[in-house]
């Protein structure tokens, strides 16, 4: 059987208007270009799915294209009882809950971590570290284009903001499988045991014990509570963080922040809740040199966000400092999420280092 062709590349489509069933066969035939036709209009939620199971984007990227090839090999023991995209994200999540059985792409990288000064006491210490990477909203942008009416994007965002996976992490992976599935993906019960290879018992047990921990972990939705995305009030909160944050101004920077606000920084299990112990964190660890960040504007998980360079004061180079993502509540910054990974400025499109 030929190669498969690159998944996502444009290229010249013999087939551009042929049925999914003339591509399948085609397929089956060996045909690379249009089994790539056949699964591309799935490609990108593929990866949101596995994304979402995963918690790191560059991880549910390695997942997506296992996921692929894995299908094109497979493509001729594909019995139609189900559709395509079905056949598709039973693979995908049977990937993912394997890479989270083998635990190997778990490697202890916040270990690597060592800051030159002693870190304060945290609100909280959570018993694992929280393996969780941002995800680009230019990506999203891809799904939710396709998707009708503001709702729809609403939602997409809404599944795949920081404090839902975050929370999603803490599940047991199939119970996680199981809600994505269900709950955001809107697969039947059927459907979801068929592609987990239980029963819709299973299912239906799986899925209520994981809604029961989420409600611990995650406030009811409010959609009246933060800013529009890219709207005038949201802009005016990045401005003004941004002015404070590159000022090395504590004191602002606190102002901004709710009276219960967390600063977090995955995949460390330190946190941080409330004024004194945000204000100590910044003070005596990330701001303790004064104005010495620049920050670059992006957007994750919905969500604005900045990749973070600091100053050499020996060169004009300012190197990658990770990745910040405020999560707005009304007017004010509710929570403080700082990726510590600089690997991570890449899938964002920014360099790992800038010109001052």
């Amino acid at each position: 059987m030929r190669g498969i062709p690159p998944i996502g590349e444009p290229g010249a489509s013999a087939h551009a208007r042929r049925s999914a069933g003339d591509l399948l066969a085609l397929a089956r035939s060996g045909d690379g270009e249009a089994f790539r036709e056949l699964v591309e209009p799935y490609r990108r939620e593929l990866q949101v799915h596995c994304y979402r199971i995963l918690g790191s984007v560059q991880d549910a990227e390695d997942l997506l294209q296992e996921t692929l090839l894995a299908a094109w090999r497979g493509i001729g023991g594909y019995a139609e009882r189900a559709s395509v995209r079905t056949w598709l994200y039973r693979i995908a999540t049977n990937r993912c809950l394997n890479a989270l059985r083998a635990d190997a792409r778990r490697p202890p990288g916040y270990a690597a971590y060592q800051p030159d000064v002693p870190l304060p006491e945290p609100s909280r210490l959570r018993a694992e570290p929280s393996w969780l990477e941002p995800y680009p909203d230019v990506l999203l942008d891809e799904i939710a284009d396709r998707l009708p009416g503001p709702e729809a994007r609403y939602e997409i965002r809404e599944s795949v903001s920081l404090a839902f996976l975050a929370a999603l992490q803490r599940l047991p992976p199939r119970q996680r499988a199981v809600l994505v599935l269900r709950d955001v993906l809107a697969f039947r019960a059927v459907e979801v045991a068929e592609i987990l290879a239980t029963t819709e018992n299973a299912v239906t047990g799986a899925l209520k014990r994981a809604r029961a921990a989420l409600a611990h972990e995650l406030p009811g939705p409010d959609r009246e509570s933060a800013p529009l995305p890219d709207s005038p009030e949201e802009r005016r909160i990045v401005d003004d963080f941004v002015r404070a944050f590159e000022a090395g101004d504590v004191d602002a920077i606190v102002a901004m922040m709710t009276d219960d606000a967390w600063l977090t920084m995955p995949p460390l299990p330190l946190e941080y809740q409330g004024p004194d112990a945000i204000r100590n964190f910044l003070a005596t660890v990330a701001l303790r040199n004064g104005p010495r960040y620049v920050l670059v504007p992006t957007r994750a998980n919905g969500q604005p966000a900045f990749g973070c360079y600091v100053r050499d004061p020996r060169t004009p180079i300012m190197h990658a400092h990770g990745v910040l993502v405020l999560t707005l509540t009304g007017g004010r910054i509710s929570v403080l999420t700082r990726f510590i990974d600089n690997s991570l400025l890449p899938v964002f499109g920014l360099p790992r280092s800038l010109r001052a």
